[in-house]
């Protein structure tokens, strides 16, 4: 039997608190380190979460990205590379508990260059104007947020580094349903609503993610989670 809404809504916010939580400990027990590979650093934070919540499988693939890695948009796979002491990171996961979906993503700053901790700052300033913008407009297409977090991302001196800004989340899995669909997506050519139904009656929720890139220095950072909840 499907979830209520209510519940539903109740189960994804669970799901991104554990996210939140797991993210919390990267930093606090140091994993994202200089001298270790971005495939190493993957495989500690999958490790971490199956301990803190016995968590096995993850919806998307697991991505640490550093350095000139961090340009690259999720659907490219870089080589692995070697994190150095004045890298920017970042880390994409996307964990299942309890059948619901999370989807996150932080950037950590190694090193005290003044640009990519600029970078890493202007990524949750980003999000959150994003997120009041779609808040504050209930007829939303995600042609109309997509056009705004790319204003957004300019007059902070950034491009935006993919080819969308978020995506559905929910019950896994989403994709084997939505497939790979325009309205599936925070795109410039997905000019339906974002608040309607899916096919199967439910509300549909959002991930919004921010992708910023400095293709003249050669990094970019990423900053992910729930925009409807």
């Amino acid at each position: 039997m499907a979830d209520d809404e209510s519940t539903r809504a109740a189960r994804l916010l669970d799901a991104q608190a554990k996210a939140e939580r797991l993210f919390a400990e990267i930093g606090a027990r140091g994993l994202v380190a200089p001298g270790a590979g971005e495939r190493a650093v993957s495989d500690r934070i999958r490790d971490l979460a199956n301990d803190l919540f016995g968590t096995t499988r993850h919806w998307h693939k697991r991505i640490v990205r550093s350095g000139p890695n961090t340009l690259m948009p999720y659907r490219e796979n870089p080589p692995d590379r070697t994190i150095g002491a004045d890298d920017i990171v970042f880390a994409d996961f996307g964990p299942i508990f309890e059948a619901y979906e999370a989807d996150f993503g932080r950037t950590f700053v190694l090193g005290d260059d003044p640009v990519k901790h600029r970078l890493r700052a202007d990524l949750a300033e980003i999000f959150d104007a994003g997120k009041r913008f779609f808040a504050a407009d209930p007829d939303i297409t995600g042609a109309g947020l997509y056009a705004e977090v790319e204003r957004l991302a300019k007059d902070a001196g950034w491009e935006l580094g993919g080819w969308h800004a978020g995506h559905l989340v929910g019950e896994f899995p989403h994709e084997s349903i939505e497939g790979a669909h325009t309205e599936s997506y925070i795109t410039p050519a997905n000019d339906t609503p974002l608040r309607r139904t899916d096919k199967a009656g439910r509300r549909c929720h959002w991930i919004l993610e921010i992708h910023l890139v400095d293709r003249e220095r050669e990094f970019g950072g990423f900053y992910e989670e729930l925009l409807t909840l």
